[in-house]
């Protein structure tokens, strides 16, 4: 198979379903593999990290949009999008990042550790509730996978409880304006969860400039208020919908892929029962084995030397964390799962300016969710096969049935009777 074939498959069904094998593909052309003209594929741990890196690349903005697709203003998705600090370059990505940042920084998720560790106490009585007295399965990824980092990240912005629910399904909709623009027809329901996202954060604005509080949404409407040049409406906004996107299905996805992997691995599991510093390097492989996110994009404004290969000018570069994490260059036996694997840094939340923000915060949550989840329900098992999201850059779980058997009481660490 050639590169331009293994690109090809990658956003097929099959690819979408089972990548690895054809980012080795790519692999046996090196590590940086020139692909077409205008397109360069990362591959590699080193490329990956120093593409990631590179000043001189640029994420995919405005500008890089009018040479690929003229048309992309037609979409809301994509224009949203790009009013965020996601698709956007210095000096704006720095302002908007610096704005932003305070909601993020490691004081502020140990300070909300406590409310995390009862939020995920209060969703494991709701799938106990769900599952009912007769063993009914519960989908794992609808009533907890979803719903805890939902439910931190509403917390963080200041969204009610009562919109948890319906931001799951828009969000979902939403990241489909992620993936790439290989087929803009597709983009219809990104659209359409874009404008009523765009409506739902614009009326909170302006709840929250009547009756500030303290949460992100308050704080930026503020900033905004008092220099409308430092943060305007549209910018405000798009930081918004990404914060919401970005901080739910990212982790919905690392929490889908954790348990699956205990399933598979059962010594992992008793270890995350029983262990209480486990959890930290399990979530570093899940990272690295499955990353939630495979893939991202950077654009080459004028010609570079990358490691050692030319990159013209006008060419982007994919560059694929999940295969730089699977590099054996990088890490023996990569297509292993070991949680004891030391000196583990996945790729997976990025490098360089545009790393990702809420990481800490995502990290945090499936440390405390996944021994809390197996301690809980010490029988839990799958139900059936789960269903994987039909997208190649976010890789995860849509649904997955557990049963739950015999639960432990959460509070009290007894045995339901």
């Amino acid at each position: 198979m050639r590169p331009n074939e293994a690109i090809a498959a990658l956003v097929a069904p099959e690819g979408r379903r089972d990548p690895y094998p054809l980012y080795e593909v790519l692999r046996s052309y090196g590590n940086l593999v020139p692909i077409k003209r205008g397109l360069i594929v990362a591959v590699g741990y080193a490329e990956c990290d120093r593409a990631l890196r590179e000043p001189k690349l640029r994420v995919q903005d405005g500008r890089s949009y009018d040479a690929i697709y003229p048309e992309w203003r037609a979409h809301s998705s994509l224009r949203g999008y790009t009013n965020s600090m996601l698709y956007r370059n210095p000096p704006d990505h720095t302002r908007m990042r610096r704005l932003v940042s305070g909601g993020f920084t490691p004081r502020r998720v140990r300070e909300i550790r406590p409310a995390v560790e009862d939020m995920t106490d209060r969703l494991l009585d709701h799938m106990a509730e769900a599952a009912g007295g007769d063993g009914t399965p519960v989908d794992f990824i609808a009533e907890f996978a979803s719903r805890l980092p939902i439910a931190v990240i509403s917390a963080l912005l200041g969204v009610p409880e009562d919109d948890h629910a319906w931001f799951r399904t828009v969000a979902a909709d939403l990241t489909l304006a992620l993936e790439g623009i290989t087929n803009a027809t597709e983009l219809g329901p990104a659209d359409r969860a874009m404008d009523d996202l765009t409506a739902y954060f614009t009326d909170l604005i302006a709840r929250r400039r009547r009756q500030p509080v303290d949460d992100l949404v308050s704080a930026l409407v503020q900033i905004f208020d008092a220099d409308g040049d430092r943060l305007g409406h549209d910018e405000l906004v798009g930081n918004m919908m990404l914060m919401l996107t970005a901080g739910f299905e990212t982790t919905s996805f690392l929490l889908g892929h954790g348990l699956l992997l205990a399933f598979e691995h059962p010594e992992y599991a008793a270890r995350l029962r029983e262990e209480p510093d486990f959890a930290v390097g399990y979530v570093e492989e899940v990272l690295r084995f499955e990353p939630p996110v495979q893939a991202t994009s950077r654009w080459a404004a004028d010609e570079i030397d990358l490691m050692g290969t030319r990159v013209p000018a006008d060419t982007k570069v994919v560059v694929i964390m999940g295969a730089g994490n699977r590099d054996p260059r990088r890490y023996d036996r990569p297509d292993r799962f070991d949680p004891d694997r030391r000196d583990v840094q996945p790729l997976s939340f990025g490098a360089g300016a545009h790393f990702c923000l809420g990481s800490p915060l995502s990290r945090m949550e499936a440390q405390i969710a996944l021994p809390r989840l197996l301690r809980r329900f010490p029988d839990l098992a799958p139900a059936g096969a789960p269903v994987r999201r039909d997208t190649w850059v976010g890789r995860g779980l849509d649904h997955f049935p557990v049963a739950l058997g015999r639960p432990v009481l959460a509070r009290t660490g007894m045995a339901a009777s």
